[in-house]
């Protein structure tokens, strides 16, 4: 008999093919969780999915393209067949977008963006709605940035989309934490070493940063904690 503290647990985690995404997957399942990977790449999944596996761990690759609303509801509808309940729902993928001066903001990347960052995040909130209320101690975690409180010049956009997902968690929270075992947490991994960050600081050396698997202990030991919802934390 298993003795891991998420055995039995099933995940379900987006933007899983690199970085924090991928690190936290591969965290879920050292814990014991069956964990379902979703991202638009194939072949960074199945390199997630054969490390969960070498390490002893169980996991369901689910290559799809969040900004493709009608992918959401298949992904609830396979998952729903064979199981009963989601447990822990990690709302990471997203998208920096380009840094502008709010005049400058491109509209059509805008409306793409705002659609990844905040729109797929409340389209699999509704998708499995019932699934996280078949739980019997729900977590949906949703990754934030500093810049979603502290606007900072040029990160209108990704800020903007960021503190929109921060109110649209906290309220799914509100809404069910009488009628369920659903608790919602808001996560700000801090500055940590991704294709994301090099991006948008591309003098700053990755070496000084923490590592992805960092930010991921942190989601595990949130989910294994008792912590209310809205429960938010900062990594380090």
């Amino acid at each position: 008999m298993s003795t891991l503290p998420l055995s039995g647990k099933l995940a379900l985690v987006t933007g899983a093919s690199r970085g924090i995404g991928a690190a936290t997957a591969q965290a879920l399942g050292a814990a014991g969780a069956h964990v379902i990977l979703t991202a638009r790449t194939a072949g960074g999944l199945e390199e997630v999915e054969e490390s969960i596996h070498a390490a002893g761990g169980s996991a369901t690759i689910a290559p799809l393209d969040l900004i493709d609303g009608e992918s959401i509801g298949r992904l609830a509808q396979a998952i729903s067949g064979r199981w009963q309940a989601l447990d822990i729902l990690v709302l990471n993928a997203a998208t920096l977008g380009s840094l502008a001066a709010v005049p400058a903001i491109d509209t059509k990347e805008f409306a793409k963006q705002l659609t990844l960052n905040i729109a797929a995040p409340q389209a699999l909130i509704a998708a499995f709605d019932a699934m996280l209320r078949a739980s019997s101690n729900a977590r949906v975690i949703a990754l934030t940035s500093s810049v979603a409180a502290a606007p900072r010049a040029y990160w209108g956009a990704y800020g903007a989309s960021k503190a929109a997902l921060e109110t649209l968690v906290g309220a799914y929270g509100e809404e069910v934490k009488n009628i369920s075992a659903i608790r919602t947490h808001i996560v700000d991994p801090g500055a940590t070493r991704t294709a994301m960050r090099a991006r948008a600081f591309p003098g700053e050396d990755p070496a000084t940063l923490k590592g992805p698997e960092v930010v991921a202990q942190a989601i595990v030991d949130l989910v294994l904690a008792d912590h209310p919802s809205g429960y938010r934390c900062r990594v380090g």
